[in-house]
């Protein structure tokens, strides 16, 4: 079982930097693909950035790809997303996630995760 809790977001103006934080519980943090989504209102939650249990690749989302910078610190049981050259359209409530992945590979899909934090919500103001 692994708890994710959320931290970082706020109001922001369009061009501004956000950086959110996602702590996990447990001993086994490394034994864990990550991921970062986000949920617009009316919208499907998406795929932002997935980064592998060992840290190193990493994969975007087109949408915010050379914005966006996903990292993790094991020592720490925290996984990190560098948000820069913010834009409206990147305003959601973002959500950590996390994988048991034994094969050390980068995970994109939703249905593909089997803990989620609660969320923090990021509005970006034009």
């Amino acid at each position: 079982q692994v708890q994710l809790i959320e931290s970082g977001g706020g109001l922001v103006q369009a061009g501004g930097s956000l950086r959110l934080s996602c702590a996990a519980s447990g001993r086994t943090f490394s034994s864990y693909a990550m991921g970062w989504f986000r949920q617009a209102p009316g919208k499907e939650r998406e795929f932002v950035a997935a980064i592998r249990r060992s840290g190193g690749t990493t994969y975007y989302a087109d949408s915010v790809k050379g914005r966006f910078t996903i990292s993790r610190d094991n020592a720490k049981n925290t996984v990190y997303l560098q948000m820069n050259s913010l834009k409206p359209q990147d305003t959601a409530v973002y959500y950590c996630a996390a994988r048991y992945d034994l094969r050390n590979t980068v995970v994109t899909g939703t249905h593909e995760y089997d803990y989620w934090g609660q969320g923090t919500q990021v509005t970006v103001s034009s």
